[in-house]
């Protein structure tokens, strides 16, 4: 059969990626083509049709100030879905792009599924009446999404996480310190996001922070897509290493991170790290989501477990003197961090077992030859 895959950021290309071996794995006929990154390339031996650096802008401000590129794309995409009309079309995360492709395939005859639930539950929640009736499938990856679309009338498939599926085929490097080149402090890893404008943001405070923790290596996890000249530009000639395409071995090493909100979060508690969660963005961006959004918290960890297990410095809180005063308390005060460790082994517990990629695959499948 055909697939036609839609990613627009690095963390639904890591997820695409592993959905694209299990579908291989079920349906040895298969045929991809795809919206997404360099994992996603790697598992299916094409080109992305659009590379999902070239998709991903994130903020009210952000959007608008780069809407013809996103206006483009839209068009781009439909033209090659009727070009190649697909058996399925699989849309991962990324609502404010998927849910007008999917509305655009609803129209045009092509099954479609939704693996990774649009975030509809923290803002504009009946947006969920328009999924009924445009997603003939979705699938949630997150415990407490079943429960809030079964109230707004919708059976939704629960297929666990694939950030596990992630983690437990990922090969961890025991050289890692030796061929980054890192010495033996103990590393705290720096994560500042995806997308330019959160690196922008958020890592100038981060590059400020070596000076006041000697004892400690700060490491930064570069995103693809940027080349290491333009992490050195933040750093003012200070000595701060970035690591490409390890930040699995990195948080596997780190004694401690800082991270910028977004799946990171996740995969940071999942490697049992205590983390502070930051997060920075224009003005403007911030107050329109205060008045839209109706969680109460912005980390994936804080929200899967209903309660404060990490700290969130968000705009104004996000200053050095805030960071450095967390830092020190995951650190160095014993009966905090032990109960931050605590509160992930209860996360591990909630989010369940690997194989996520495989159940949503099989039901993909079940679902094309009903």
């Amino acid at each position: 059969m055909k697939y036609y895959l839609i990613a627009g950021e690095t963390s639904g290309d890591l997820h695409g990626a592993n959905l694209i071996r299990a579908l291989k794995s079920v349906d040895p006929q298969a045929h991809f083509r795809f919206i997404g990154g360099d994992a996603m390339e790697r598992e299916s031996g094409e080109k992305a049709v659009i590379h999902s650096s070239a998709m991903s802008f994130m903020g009210f401000i952000e959007v608008l100030a780069n809407l013809f590129t996103i206006l483009g794309n839209l068009k781009k995409v439909k033209k090659d879905l009727l070009a190649n009309r697909p058996d399925a079309i699989i849309l991962i995360d990324f609502p404010g792009f998927n849910l007008k492709i999917a509305d655009f395939a609803k129209k045009n005859n092509i099954k479609t599924f939704y693996y990774i639930s649009p975030k509809v539950w923290a803002w504009n929640q009946k947006r969920v009446l328009k999924i009924k009736h445009i997603v003939d499938h979705l699938f949630c990856i997150l415990p407490f999404e079943v429960d809030f679309y079964k109230e707004w009338g919708m059976e939704v498939d629960y297929v666990g996480n694939p950030l596990l599926d992630a983690i437990g085929r990922y090969s961890l490097n025991p050289d890692f310190r030796n061929q980054a080149q890192l010495n033996e402090k103990p590393i705290i890893a720096l994560l500042p996001g995806s997308r330019k404008m959160e690196i922008t943001k958020l890592l100038p405070l981060m590059a400020n922070l070596p000076k006041s923790f000697p004892a400690y290596q700060f490491v930064v996890a570069g995103a693809p897509g940027f080349s290491d000249s333009f992490y050195q530009s933040f750093f003012h000639q200070q000595q701060i290493p970035v690591v490409f395409n390890q930040t699995y071995d990195l948080l596997n090493n780190a004694k401690a991170a800082i991270v910028a909100s977004g799946t990171a979060t996740l995969e940071t508690a999942l490697f049992h790290v205590p983390q502070i969660v930051v997060y920075k963005a224009n003005i403007l961006s911030i107050w329109i989501a205060k008045l839209v959004i109706k969680v109460k918290y912005i980390s994936l960890v804080n929200l899967i477990m209903h309660v404060p297990v990490v700290r969130e410095l968000i705009q104004a809180d996000y200053n050095e003197d805030m960071v450095k005063e967390e830092l020190n308390r995951i650190l160095y005060d014993d009966a905090y961090r032990s109960n931050m460790l605590q509160n992930y082994k209860a996360l591990d517990h909630k989010m369940g077992e690997i194989g996520a990629s495989e159940r949503t695959a099989k039901l993909i499948q079940h679902y094309l030859k009903a």
